[in-house]
């Protein structure tokens, strides 16, 4: 069965915006994880845009009390900076489950492409061994919306990572647009390849309840999907009715009637 890891980064950012401690990071992981959630999943960037050094322990301290998966995300050759050790040091530290390395950059939104193979496995393939020194399991975000290359499959296999993350993006674009055959044909071939090579394959960005579905109908096998932007956007639409109605609920109780008014006589 394929697992849910619920990415948390956008309780971070809205954590942020305002300062101060809520909505609590570890407490939202924890709702994920009581409804049934697989994992938990942040990607802390060098800005500390969202997730920070702290939450990362927090978060490690939840899932290992949890027996879940704890999945880190981030860029192995962003260097150290103040509030940011490192992405290797946060692994020494916080010991997740799985190690997904991405090779986003400062200024970008959100991660939105995957390793050049040919190019970068010499680098990742010591930095694939450290972590794996360190127990955890490592995966490579990878693209899969260009023309299958199995000789890229090969070069992600012989930096000796465990898995890769197919890059979704692309994939929800063209289902938004109508579109997504030859797309999702693109994303079953190059996972047939990288299994055949050994490697487990993952899946995240931009996936949610519209478009999951047909996603894993066509990319049998997929063993994890990574999840945050599109769980949070729905989550917030599904619950605010009941948020309402809570508030609405105290007022009521209080004596509070419209606008304001008092109920009294």
């Amino acid at each position: 069965m394929t697992v849910l890891s619920v990415n948390v980064n956008k309780i971070a950012v809205l954590r942020n915006s305002r300062g101060g401690s809520g909505p609590d990071v570890v407490e939202a992981a924890r709702i994920c994880l009581d409804a049934g959630a697989h994992g938990i999943t942040v990607h802390p960037r060098p800005d500390a845009r969202h997730i920070r050094a702290d939450d990362v322990g927090a978060l490690a301290g939840l899932t290992r009390a949890r027996g879940v998966e704890f999945n880190l995300e981030g860029n192995p050759f962003a260097p150290p900076r103040p509030g940011y050790p490192g992405f290797i040091a946060l692994c020494e530290q916080a010991r997740p489950a799985q190690a997904t390395l991405v090779p986003d950059g400062d200024g970008q939104l959100t991660s939105d492409h995957g390793f050049d193979f040919h190019r970068d496995g010499a680098r990742l393939r010591p930095l694939v061994a450290r972590l794996q020194d360190l127990g955890c399991r490592v995966s490579l975000f990878a693209n899969a919306h260009v023309e299958p290359d199995a000789a890229a499959v090969e070069a992600a296999a012989d930096t000796g990572a465990d898995r890769i993350e197919l890059y979704t993006g692309p994939y929800a674009d063209a289902l938004a647009a109508g579109s997504a055959a030859s797309m999702l044909a693109r994303f079953g071939e190059i996972a047939r390849r990288a299994q055949a090579a050994g490697l487990g394959v993952n899946a995240g960005h931009d996936l949610s309840q519209a478009n999951l579905g047909a996603f894993l109908q066509a990319v049998p096998g997929t063993l994890e999907v990574s999840i945050g932007h599109a769980l949070i956007s729905e989550a917030l639409h599904d619950g605010l009715a009941a948020t309402v109605r809570g508030y609405l609920a105290i007022l009521a109780r209080t004596g509070e009637g419209p606008m304001g008014s008092s109920t009294r006589r």
